[in-house]
């Protein structure tokens, strides 16, 4: 990166992302200053799938990757109303990591009492797979103190989509008739 002429934060941070990131090359694509702690879109050339990432950066701990499923409060969505009903109606419903690609990956950003900062993130409810139907949204919040170092994630309730959750009987088509032909004289 140096020798094509990277300038040496941006060397610094793909070097910082490839020993966090398990050997993955990373590159920056984009940056918002939000301060304390910032957020970065991040592709990843060589991985299947989702090659883009959206990372908070410059806190404590220096890069944390929002997709790390792992870092959610699992047990706060499954104990959550709004899940259950969705989870009862689609069994395999499962949270997964969000589209990060795009010129808007940024997250909604608002202040926490005591000076820190949360970073509100949407995360897909998937029925089964990577591709299968789409049936909900969970939202967490990324909370940081003042200094910028991560506290916890938060569930922030959202209520599942109107249309999955109301038992509705199919719709009918309804026939056609042929316009009546013109009296006789």
């Amino acid at each position: 990166m140096s020798s094509a002429g990277a300038p040496a934060d941006a060397v610094s941070f793909t070097r910082l992302l490839y020993k966090q990131a398990d050997g993955m090359v990373g590159i920056m694509t984009a940056f918002k200053k939000y301060g304390p702690v910032d957020a970065a879109q991040v592709l990843y050339p060589l991985r299947a799938n989702d090659n883009y990432a959206l990372l908070l950066v410059n806190g404590d701990p220096r890069i944390l990757d929002v997709d790390d499923l792992q870092k959610l409060d699992r047990q706060a969505l499954e104990q959550n109303s709004f899940f259950l009903t969705i989870k009862s109606k689609f069994p395999q419903t499962d949270l997964w990591p969000g589209d990060r690609s795009g010129n808007q990956p940024w997250p909604r950003v608002q202040p926490l009492s005591g000076g820190g900062i949360e970073f509100v993130i949407a995360y897909p409810l998937i029925n089964g797979c990577h591709a299968c139907r789409h049936v909900g949204l969970a939202r967490f919040g990324w909370d940081f103190d003042s200094s910028g170092k991560f506290l916890h994630t938060t569930l922030i309730p959202t209520p599942p989509p109107p249309k999955l959750m109301r038992q509705q009987p199919p719709q009918r088509p309804v026939p056609v008739q042929p316009p009546a032909p013109p009296p006789q004289q």
